[in-house]
Parts: C-alpha cells; structure tokens; sequence
C-alpha cells in the first residue's frame, strides 16, 4: 500500500457543519465540542476555520498558548528535532534537550531551594506524580485539595478537583484519603482567615495533621473561575505545612509559563512550594509536563518510581527551549501585565456602565483575567445564562473565548502574550459589541 498517497479523509470543500456531523457519527458525546469551529489554520493570536472565517483567540488552547499559534521559532525546533529523532524513551536513550529543560524549569521555579525536575506528558500526570511523590516521601496517606480547584481528569486529578459537574458525575468512588477545604474568594465573602482556620477543623474532625502529606493548591484558580489566591492564604498554607510536616505542592499548570507576569505565581506570592506542577504553554501545545521539586526531595523518590514512556519526548523537548526563548526575547513577562492591564480597563468600563448590574466582577493576575456576571449586581447570583449569551455573540463576531466558575458565569481570557494592541482592541471591542447585544436579546 501506498501510504504516501493517503489523504486521511481530508475534503477541501469541508464545511463546520459537515465535519459536525463527522464528529457525531465518530466521537463519543461526553468529547467536548460546543463551539462548532473546526480549525483550519492559526496563526499568532488569529484562527480560521475550514470556511475561512478569521477567529481572535482569547483562549489560545485553554492556555496553553502563550507564545502564539505556529511560531516560527518553535516550528523550526519541531521540524529540526523531529528530522533528527521523535523518540527513543529518555530511560533507554537519552537526549541533551530533556536536560536542558530541566534545567531551565530549576532555574525559574520559585524560591531560592535547589530544584530538580522529571517530565512527564500532561498536567493530569504531573500532578498524579506529585501526590504519590509526597505519599511515598512522608509515609503519609493524606492530601488536601480545595474548593473550587481544577487538577485534571484521571481519577487521583478527578478527586482531587473541587468541582463536581461535570467532572466527577458517575465517576466514582474516588481515591481514599483526600479531602477538600475552602479556597479563599472576597468577592464572594470566604476570608482567608476562615479558610485557614477550617484547615485545622478539618484536623480535628477528618483527619490528623501528622496524616497527610500533602496540600495542593492552584495560586490562581482556573476552572473555578480564575480567583486568585491572596498572599497571606498562600502563605498560611506555607506555615501549616512547615508545622505539621506536609508538603505544599503548587499546581501551576494554567497559571503558569509567564501568563501572570511572572514565570510562575507563587513567585508574585514570594511563596516557596515543595513540588511544582506544570504543562500547558511550557511546550505551545505538543504534550508536555514537569514536576519540579525540591532537589532533596526529588532524589528521595524510590529508583523505579518515576517515569514514563512519552515523557519529556524529544520533539517536544524542543518546542519548549523555544518557549523559553521566546519568552524571554520578546519580554512576555511583561507583555502579560500590559495585556491584563488593557483587558481589565476595558471590562470595568462595562462594569461601571453599559453592563452595570451583569458584570459583578473583574479580577486578574498579570494576564490572567475574568468578569463574573450575575444578576441584579448580586455576587449571590451567578449569571451562567448570560456568560453563555455573550460567548455566543462573540463567536458568531469573531472571537473565541470560554466560560469558567461553578455556575459557568464567568468568562476568561488567556490571549497569547504575543498579540498586537490593535488585535487586542479588536478583540475587546468585540467583547463589548457582544455584551451589549446579549443585554438586549
């Protein structure tokens, strides 16, 4: 067979709808597949679909875009690594480029203890490793998670997650041994004092202190509708931990790669955590993960313990040197802040005006954004109805976005950090033209 000569199905004369109804009849229903787009080529911070139609992308692959669609620099590194070799396993042959990531992450890893880190393939895995890192570390069975918090879909991640629909519905029972606490949000009146103080309910009444082994948290909560963390939670969580001898691990996978201004946000915290998780924009969407961790922990793990088949492959090895790259050479870091600062700007004009009493918050972190709607301007009454109307607008304007927030009433922007301001302005131009017309249908 001539496999040279394979076209794969492809059809120039595709339509959205066409390979709609592709999907249905191929894929599974629980696959998520709301938007209708079918992408046929992306660029920087602009899509087209297989009609032509030109997209902004205010989500860039559930952040894990920062550096843009189809950079040149990472696809020069991709086609250069992927003629070389696409994989040999990095425990049966290894290659410099996982190294050097490794050293890279060490190197940009909050606080000042020696780190060492192991890669993995998605951010569901890293945090699966982390956790068992931390059991077999302490010779504890305990981890607490938190309300609200999103850590992937395998089923440790599923049970880790504070959120139950649609992520744990039917999927159980769950790993023994996790419990959840309340995640700190002003906005809608948990205290950080309150939160801290059920942790140590959660010791008297569920499990001891000396039994758990480890906390994970999200610095900034990105399925739980993107609430940032307050410096003093992060901190309190940092002191518990040290007094009971429970490991802090970070899961940074949204959050991270500069999309807060700075590489990771417990740095913005001045908050050392003990494990590190991160995926998304560290490799511009080829599927790639880390654990970074305290080298002296790290090197307590059993020989044997880690490891994976595809972790840290070598292609994708390459797309994130050039991450790191082009982070640096076009100063992302604080393309973030000025990103967030221009986005906040504009969603609080809605706030104070056209949209008065629907948007009830806007809230960042460097880039890392999202208004809230709710009705009547009560934070008590989450407006998922309207953050869908307002979604659809702007797709059908030309802007891609997605929801967040336990009643999916806010929507979120994670726009590749190497947009234009004239293409951000579009784009929150859009925003603006679709929420005044949601107010009006």
């Amino acid at each position: 067979m001539d496999h040279g000569n394979m076209d794969h199905g492809k059809n120039e004369f595709a339509t959205n709808a066409s390979l709609k109804a592709r999907r249905d009849e191929a894929c599974p229903a629980g696959l998520p597949s709301r938007s209708g787009i079918y992408a046929a080529r992306a660029k920087g911070a602009e899509l087209w679909d297989v009609e032509g139609k030109r997209y902004i992308d205010f989500i860039g692959g559930i952040g894990v875009l920062n550096v843009g669609h189809a950079h040149p620099k990472v696809v020069e590194a991709i086609r250069k690594q992927a003629g070389a070799f696409i994989h040999t396993a990095f425990g049966i042959a290894q290659y410099e480029s996982y190294v050097e990531v490794c050293e890279k992450l060490n190197r940009v890893a909050p606080g000042p203890t020696p780190k060492k880190t192991a890669l993995f393939n998605s951010g569901a895995e890293a945090v699966e490793n982390a956790v068992k890192f931390a059991r077999q570390i302490t010779g504890r069975p305990g981890v607490i998670a938190f309300e609200g918090a999103f850590h992937g879909r395998t089923l440790l991640a599923t049970t880790l997650t504070g959120k139950a629909k649609p992520y744990k519905v039917g999927f159980g029972p769950y790993v023994p041994a996790v419990f959840h606490a309340p995640y700190p949000d002003a906005y809608h009146g948990v205290s950080v004092e309150g939160c801290l103080a059920c942790l140590d309910h959660i010791f008297k009444t569920a499990i001891r202190a000396e039994d758990v082994a480890a906390m994970i948290v999200e610095p900034v909560q990105g399925e739980g509708g993107f609430n940032p963390a307050p410096k003093a939670f992060l901190e309190g969580l940092r002191a518990k931990c040290n007094e009971h001898g429970i490991l802090l691990i970070g899961d940074e996978i949204q959050s991270g790669m500069g999309r807060t201004g700075k590489y990771f946000a417990f740095e913005k915290a001045g908050v050392e955590p003990d494990f590190l998780c991160v995926a998304k924009s560290i490799a511009a969407g080829l599927p790639l993960s880390a654990l970074t961790g305290k080298a002296d922990l790290m090197d307590k793990v059993l020989p044997g313990s880690m490891g994976s088949t595809y972790g840290g492959n070598p292609v994708a090895c390459a797309a994130a040197l050039a991450v790191f790259d082009i982070i640096e050479e076009e100063g992302l870091l604080q393309r973030a802040e000025e990103i967030g600062a221009q986005t906040e700007k504009r969603w609080r004009e809605l706030q104070t005006g056209a949209a008065k009493d629907v948007v009830g918050d806007v809230r960042r972190v460097g880039g890392m954004c999202a208004v809230e709607f709710v009705h009547d301007g009560d934070a008590a009454k989450p407006n998922g109805e309207m953050a869908g109307k307002i979604l659809t607008e702007a797709r059908e304007r030309g802007l891609i976005m997605t929801t967040a927030g336990a009643h999916a009433q806010c929507l979120r922007s994670l726009v590749p950090l190497v947009i234009s301001d004239a293409m951000l302005n579009e784009g929150l131009d859009i925003f603006a033209e679709a929420t005044q017309a949601a107010l009006k249908a």
